[in-house]
């Protein structure tokens, strides 16, 4: 088949530029086949060597005596005690899931899932952060009915439950939605598998299913803006089999027993290329691949295509060779290909064969640890204009509008489409704050919950940056977790432009303020940028997903509020309505400066938390829609009413930060006020949980009737 030529335009279909292009003719010295044009654009795009991510992800914290592996392998690795370690990680699958939303959703819990297994974990949770358009776009309710089932879908049949996550909508995402993906899983602290690879002459294996044409360029389509061309992308996006994972997870697992594996990885975004190149990177080594050896399910596909397609549900290993006998039994065993498809070699080369003709011969180290890295120009986002005068609001009116948005209703439309007792372990499922997994056969369980709030990150990239951090914090200590470390799934929009790129910059400093104050390193994450369409960027959203854990069951803060329970607020209320929900839903208003994040305040009302769990019922840590919308959930899910001796719009709904409202029994709370005293902690008494209403000063309406809106809203709308 002849290979076409290299021009221009064929260059810049690649995502290379002029002056990357002619850095490729520097290093090889000669025009690059078609084969090895695709490996350096998979390569060098942003998805794969986060180009102009790298000075500053450089910058977070990473380290600590928790941590036993941070940024660079498949996930990071945190010590819970007893020689257990979690391992964690998200990622995002936007592009694909806007083209394709139900497969672009279940590959992206896919590849989540390989990332935790291929490390020697078995996933024991997982989550999602999804951001969507307007309701009423013409493309949300599709997009939101294919991406909740491909969730469900992969995830519910490979067996893992999701016990948290978070759906938004706003116009920011009409053309370009989110998907991002979180797993966890559990291993032996000395039996963690890593990547890199060792030896010479050691033999290359291919694990899992067969390699089609699906997902060909895939990394590079996710490291470019979307046009009027979204359409034709659709082959670029994976088809996902989450039985054949499942197989493939046992198989791996059973197989790391069996002593034979050096190194492994996944095959993710570029497939093939950046497996094989990332094992030789890290272990200082060539690889050499015959590609007639690789399993494919498609008659003659070129080198280019293999070496491109991301199909799914495939491992790279290197082998102990000695071990390889009893390394294909298990393979063969579960029905999954196992091949010899190359061997590491002591040049540093990327050498690739197809049928003894060559088709690519490359310095491996160049196409990995010294891609392009840019130091963008960007723009501090300037300061917002102050807040102009919010109108008072009558207070019930206002919760009823809160709970009327598919942003704040219930999401239980969505994760009732999720397995979350799978496994038997789930202490807590979705939508009641943080959910919690037991480690089994331990006292021991884990506490997950993923957060951020867009439109803080584009108001005050700093202050947004550290409030994703502090609520992550937060929503961990509300169940009484000790917060352990984060995984961040960084979404922007083209970091070409210098305010794309200030926003990107101002909240990695805010994300690593708070992670260095609060104590959770970032030990994994992702980049994805280019969340543009037809020019247009999505807000600023970097999530953070945290890992707590709950040393004992008596150290959970997991009841519910009963008749008689006081109400008491943690913290300092200043009444902070700039960029609060009350503002976008109330007044379609997107004003005003993001709050102010006091990292010693989060510390220390999180430790006071903590510290006196035992005289506490139950908590919840305030954030969107402030004191009313924290009081009302809390009523709400013990079915009793609540009635706070304020009804002032600022107090009810200002979203000031490091608070919590605690129920508890009076005594408790005479106890509590003591130790907030001695903890230089404010603790407040804002009313009682009582009754069949909700008041708040003089207004009131029946729990029944709002928690109707609540339950009912988000399907009615977008079910």
């Amino acid at each position: 088949m002849q290979e076409p030529a290299i021009t221009p335009d064929l260059i810049a279909s690649h995502g290379l530029s002029p002056d990357e292009y002619e850095r490729i003719l520097e290093i090889i010295g000669r025009e690059p086949s078609f084969t090895e044009l695709g490996i350096f654009s998979a390569m060098w795009n942003e998805h794969c060597s986060y180009k102009s991510s790298k000075k500053w992800l450089r910058t977070l914290p990473t380290e600590g005596p928790q941590v036993i592996c941070g940024p660079g392998e498949n996930a990071g690795v945190v010590d819970i005690g007893d020689g257990q370690a979690v391992i964690f990680k998200m990622e995002s699958h936007n592009h694909p899931s806007y083209i394709e939303p139900y497969q672009g959703a279940a590959t992206g819990v896919g590849g989540i899932l390989r990332d935790v297994f291929t490390m020697g974990a078995r996933p024991i949770a997982a989550m999602n952060s999804l951001s969507f358009g307007e309701v009423d776009h013409p493309k949300t309710k599709r997009l939101v009915h294919g991406v909740v089932e491909g969730v469900g879908g992969y995830g519910n049949c490979f067996g893992v439950p999701t016990v948290g996550g978070e759906v938004r909508f706003h116009p920011a995402y009409n053309g370009n939605c989110l998907v991002n993906a979180f797993a966890a899983g559990l291993a032996d602290a000395d039996k963690i598998f890593y990547s890199a690879a060792s030896g010479v002459g050691m033999p290359v294996v291919y694990l899992g299913a067969k390699t089609g044409r699906d997902g060909v360029g895939g990394a590079t389509m996710a490291s470019a803006e979307f046009d009027e061309t979204i359409e034709e992308k659709r082959p670029t996006v994976q088809v996902g089999d989450p039985f054949t994972e499942k197989r493939l997870m046992e198989a791996t697992l059973e197989l790391m027993q069996t002593g034979a594996v050096i190194s492994i990885q996944d095959m993710g975004a570029a497939g093939l290329t950046c497996s094989a190149v990332e094992m030789g990177d890290k272990g200082e080594l060539g690889v050499r691949l015959d590609l007639e050896k690789v399993p494919c399910r498609e008659n003659a596909m070129t080198a280019y295509e293999m070496m491109l397609s991301e199909s799914q549900e495939r491992m790279l290993m290197v082998l102990r060779p000695e071990k390889e006998a009893e390394a294909k039994a298990v393979f063969d065993k579960w029905d999954l290909d196992f091949a010899i498809v190359g061997e590491t070699i002591a040049e540093d080369r990327f050498l690739i064969m197809h049928n003894n003709e060559c088709k690519a011969d490359l310095p491996l180290s160049k196409l990995s640890s010294t891609a392009p890295e840019y130091d963008r120009p960007w723009v501090e986002t300037p300061a917002a204009e102050p807040l102009s005068d919010v109108p008072g609001i009558d207070a019930v009116d206002g919760l009823k509008a809160l709970l009327a948005s598919p942003n704040y209703a219930s999401k239980q439309w969505v994760y009732e489409q999720y397995d979350t007792m799978v496994m038997a372990d789930t202490v807590r499922t979705p939508g009641l704050g943080a959910g919690i997994v037991r480690v089994h056969g331990t006292e021991k369980s884990l506490a997950f919950t993923s957060d951020v709030t867009p439109r803080y990150v584009k108001a005050n990239p700093f202050e947004g940056g550290k409030q994703a951090v502090a609520e992550a914090y937060r929503n961990l200590t509300a169940v009484g977790a000790l917060p352990l470390a984060t995984t961040d799934n960084l979404n922007f929009g083209n970091p070409e432009k210098p305010e794309i790129m200030g926003q990107f910059v101002g909240a990695i400093k805010g994300i690593g303020a708070a992670v260095a104050a609060l104590d959770v390193p970032i030990v994994s994450g992702n980049v994805s940028l280019y969340n543009e369409t037809d020019g247009t960027g999505i807000l600023p959203t970097p999530t953070i997903c945290a890992v707590g854990i709950i040393p004992t069951p008596d150290q959970a803060i997991t009841d519910t509020v009963r008749e008689g329970h006081v109400a008491l607020l943690v913290g300092e209320t200043t009444g902070h309505l700039g960029q609060s929900a009350l503002l976008a839903e109330v007044f379609n208003r997107e004003d005003g400066d993001a709050p102010h994040v006091d990292l010693d305040a989060e510390k220390r009302n999180g430790d006071f938390i903590r510290a006196n769990h035992a005289q506490i019922r139950a908590c919840t840590d305030l954030s969107d829609g402030g004191l009313a919308m924290a009081a009302f959930e809390m009523a709400e899910a013990g079915g009793t009413g609540v009635h706070l001796d304020m009804d002032d719009t600022p107090t009810l709904f200002g979203e000031d930060q490091a608070r919590y409202l605690i129920a508890c029994n009076f005594d408790q709370g005479e106890w509590l006020m003591v130790e907030a005293q001695k903890a230089g902690v404010t603790l407040t008494s804002v009313g009682k949980f009582v009754g069949d209403t909700v008041k708040f000063g003089s207004a009131e309406a029946p729990l029944a009737e709002l928690s109707a809106i609540f339950r009912t809203s988000f399907s009615e709308q977008l079910g």
